[in-house]
């Protein structure tokens, strides 16, 4: 049941009036928020839904119809919100809004803090409620009307348990003395998105570019942009032209020389256009080819090796001690940086983290 006595609101009239009913008699919103995407329907991809709920009710927010999303942000921007998982969804609202709602809580985090080690939203909603979400709906396409009836049965249970959920996680968090933990992590993931450069150069260095060199990145440049211009124009997800993986080989057989075996369906301008983008390559001088990324080499050496075995076995006590996951504490790729003296763990961790390494003035101890 919601407080409209509709599953969706599409127009911004009915938007101003369910959000003016939900606004509380005295300080700030608390809702919960779900968002879906058409990305593995779209070559860009667009907000389609937004599932929305405070204590009396949900109601799904269609960004499609609606010309005027403006009142949801303004109603966000103070608003204290509970998600699941909610990197993404603040991304979606970081690029519908420009800006992030004031405080974001994650009932991921908070789970995993309690020492859930399945800390799917359908994970904890069984563990807490008894009750089995479908998955059915979970790769449909968001940007089709109607929307039929289980995808929006789906849509409003990704919403439905939040704030009860997030009321027994913060009890039994601060049950624990794990509360001023939960939200640091949370007020640090919203950061994060906030920082985070959704504008990135040099997309086509996907993983396993490294192992290529100045020639064959060349060619993975090249066939990035034809798969990117491909999927434009077919208005689908890159990976609808073509995985990764298969552009890795065929730079790499292209920059030894080798011929390209294509997949048979390619229709055939999109194979003309193919070997286009490969003839532009080999017209290309060796000074505009890209250069290899060069990390910085690490010196491991036996008493490196020593070192992060310390603090990871410190690790491992402490997650042991309080039930959680060692990963949780401090992943072991920043204790290797840590060690090797690239970061400092106050740049790395989180105060709680600094503290169950015993990290708390700043400075490393390896014994």
């Amino acid at each position: 049941m919601n407080l409209m006595g509709s599953e969706m609101i599409d127009t911004t009239e009915g938007l101003l009036l369910h959000l003016g009913q939900c606004l509380p008699d005295h300080g700030a919103p608390i809702c919960a928020i779900d968002t879906e995407a058409d990305s593995l329907h779209r070559y860009r991809e667009s907000l389609c839904l937004v599932q929305f709920a405070v204590r009396g009710g949900s109601v799904l927010i269609d960004p499609l119809a609606i010309k005027d999303l403006s009142p949801l942000g303004r109603y966000l921007t103070n608003a204290t919100v509970w998600m699941h998982g909610a990197d993404y969804d603040m991304t979606m609202l970081k690029r519908q809004f420009g800006e992030l709602p004031a405080m974001i809580y994650d009932t991921q985090i908070g789970a995993r803090l309690l020492g859930a080690r399945r800390f799917g939203l359908g994970d904890l909603v069984a563990r807490y409620f008894g009750v089995e979400l479908s998955k059915s709906s979970q790769k449909s396409d968001w940007g089709k009307r109607p929307l039929s009836a289980k995808m929006i049965e789906y849509a409003l249970n990704d919403v439905h348990y939040l704030l009860e959920m997030g009321d027994i996680i913060t009890t039994g968090l601060k049950d624990l003395g794990r509360y001023d933990w939960f939200e640091e992590s949370c007020i640090a993931a919203r950061q994060r998105v906030l920082d985070r450069d959704d504008t990135k150069e040099e997309m086509w260095r996907i993983q396993g570019s490294g192992k290529l060199d100045s020639r064959g990145l060349a060619y993975l440049r090249a066939l990035w942009n034809w798969r990117d211009g491909e999927a434009k124009s077919w208005d689908k997800p890159s990976f609808m032209v073509i995985s990764n993986r298969p552009l890795l080989e065929w730079s790499t057989e292209c920059a030894a020389g080798r011929k390209v075996a294509l997949p048979h369906h390619f229709r055939a301008d999109r194979v003309k256009r193919f070997h286009a983008a490969l003839a532009a390559v080999k017209a290309l001088p060796e000074a505009d080819w890209p250069e290899r990324a060069v990390g910085k080499r690490r010196k491991r050496d036996k008493d490196f090796d020593r070192k992060v075995d310390i603090l990871i076995a410190r690790r491992e006590k402490v997650a042991k001690e309080l039930d959680i996951e060692g990963s949780l504490i401090a992943p072991r790729a920043i204790l290797e940086s840590l060690t090797a003296g690239e970061i400092e763990p106050s740049q790395a961790l989180l105060k709680w983290q600094c503290q169950c390494l015993e990290f708390a003035d700043g400075s490393l101890s390896f014994e």
